[in-house]
């Protein structure tokens, strides 16, 4: 056998490897968890984005309290932010007020909203109109981008433009505890596979974490055991695909604990298509 050949060789092994359906990745070959890794929503990639209706991104609560700001925003030309850096008080108030988006210790009167520090949410949404480039903050004040005033009537790319931010610009480690790591918004994709293929019936969040660290067990080992699935939960759950409108999270008071049942939305039916495995020639 000459090199040629032998190189041949090795390449035609490498590819049926790649090609193998591995149980820890629910039925995907590696070759396909390197596209839902690295290019989520790209051609190689199983998961596909489908167009939704305008009736459909009113469903979207992270879409409709951006939204909202931007209007704003653009009424007024411009809104002066605190020495802080944050949208004053009574900007914030309004956006919260709209109910687009709620925060729980807010709703059950732990924290009385005041300041935008009291409103995880309204936070989450000034931050993803700054680092989307819809908004730019100069002097102390905020106003849309050229970016945003484009973007702003045209629900198919404002929604495009947010699903970017959150997925690859935003660090999802910033709202929590939970360490300077990449849980849940690293294979935020393979995360996706799992809703649409077991998200009709009511899972515990904690089913989703385990398949989520047998595919990727590295990021288990960066994180103390007992926080693993509150971590995972808490980004991928609470401020992934509930911001988004895709699933409906159910709780349910176990002695001082409480427990998630997740289930997917309608709304993910329309925006996510998850093809079955294919093996690549």
């Amino acid at each position: 056998m000459n090199f040629d050949d032998l190189q041949k060789h090795i390449n035609n092994i490498m590819n049926e490897q790649n090609n193998q359906l591995a149980p820890k990745f629910d039925g995907y070959s590696p070759f396909e968890m390197h596209n839902i890794l690295h290019f989520t929503f790209g051609e190689n990639s199983p998961i596909k984005l489908q167009k939704l209706s305008d009736s459909d991104y009113k469903l979207i609560p992270i879409f409709n309290q951006i939204k909202y700001l931007m209007d704003l925003i653009d009424k007024v030309g411009e809104i002066k932010l605190t020495k802080k850096g944050f949208l004053p008080t009574n900007v914030v108030s309004d956006i919260y007020h709209q109910g687009f988006m709620k925060d729980e210790y807010v709703e059950k009167g732990i924290v009385k909203l005041y300041k935008e520090a009291d409103s995880m949410s309204v936070t989450y949404t000034r931050i993803l109109i700054e680092i989307s480039g819809l908004a730019k903050k100069v002097n102390g004040k905020l106003s849309l981008t050229k970016k945003g005033e484009k973007t702003i009537n045209n629900n198919s790319s404002l929604f495009e433009t947010i699903l970017e931010t959150i997925t690859l610009k935003l660090n999802w480690a910033y709202f929590d505890g939970y360490g300077e790591n990449q849980i849940g918004q690293l294979g935020f994709g393979f995360s996706l596979i799992l809703l649409s293929k077991y998200g009709q019936e009511k899972r515990l969040d904690s089913f989703y974490a385990v398949k989520y660290y047998n595919a990727y067990p590295s990021l288990f080992d960066s994180i103390e055991p007992q926080h693993s699935t509150r971590c995972y939960s808490f980004r991928t759950f609470r401020h992934f695909l509930n911001y988004l409108g895709l699933i409906k999270i159910e709780e349910e008071k176990v002695g001082f604990n409480s427990i998630k049942y997740i289930t997917k939305t309608g709304l993910f039916e329309k925006l996510i298509k998850v093809e079955p495995h294919r093996t690549r020639q």
